[in-house]
């Protein structure tokens, strides 16, 4: 399993943009492009991203950075 913990900067609010990125991604026309903003953003495997923002990954906030873990591909 890896935790990835994605962090909030002066330009980019975590809590925000991942809430965003999943409303979008419910949508097929988008979903292309909010796994490219959320994989270019934090430089994570697009298998996280596609777990994060179809909710098979659960997130919790610490503070303004959003924690997911994922199962390693066997």
């Amino acid at each position: 399993m890896t935790t990835y913990r994605l962090g909030s900067s002066g330009l980019v609010g975590a809590p925000g943009l991942i809430a965003w990125a999943i409303n979008g991604y419910a949508f097929k026309r988008d979903q292309k492009a909010m796994l490219n903003v959320v994989t270019q953003t934090w430089s994570i495997p697009e298998a996280a991203a596609k777990a994060l923002l179809s909710k098979t990954a659960p997130y919790t906030l610490d503070g303004d950075v959003v924690v997911f873990t994922v199962e390693d591909a066997a």
